[in-house]
């Protein structure tokens, strides 16, 4: 099963493809609102491994595993997440002829069943995270680094 979204955000598709490249930046605006992360590794590479804690509003900690399956520098980032629950999350940047992004984020979990289970909570945070997403590259390239 998956979640599709999609996002127009007003910045070249390097713009955008540079809040992945740099991790400080990465943990500043990965997750639903409210997060915070700590990363203790971020390959940002092909294959490169990602290991991370979210630290949710409540104070709850989420230990995290994934592995950048594929990187394409300004077109495409492909992330398997490997601990539970297990999905692929494919992020495709597509320049518009605004001259802006077009963000298409696909989200498929290998299993539907827990897929059905989470959606309450997948929906409303995917698109918070492109929320977060569009404010951090808005916010470095509108100079307020």
């Amino acid at each position: 099963m998956a979640f599709i979204s999609s996002r127009e955000i007003a910045a070249t598709p390097d713009a955008v493809f540079a809040a992945f490249v740099d991790s400080a930046r990465l943990a500043v605006w990965w997750g639903p609102a409210g997060f915070s992360n700590t990363f203790s590794v971020c390959e940002f590479k092909p294959a490169g491994r990602w290991v991370y804690v979210m630290h949710g509003p409540g104070g709850k900690n989420y230990p995290n595993e994934s592995v950048f399956a594929e990187v394409e520098p300004n077109k495409k980032v492909v992330i398997q997440h490997v601990s539970q629950p297990r999905y692929r999350l494919t992020i495709t940047l597509e320049s518009t002829q605004q001259g802006g992004t077009r963000v298409g984020w696909n989200q498929e979990f290998e299993d539907p069943r827990v897929a059905n289970g989470i959606e309450h909570i997948v929906v409303p945070a995917n698109e918070q995270n492109l929320d977060r997403l569009s404010a951090e590259v808005l916010r470095v390239i509108g100079g307020k680094q």
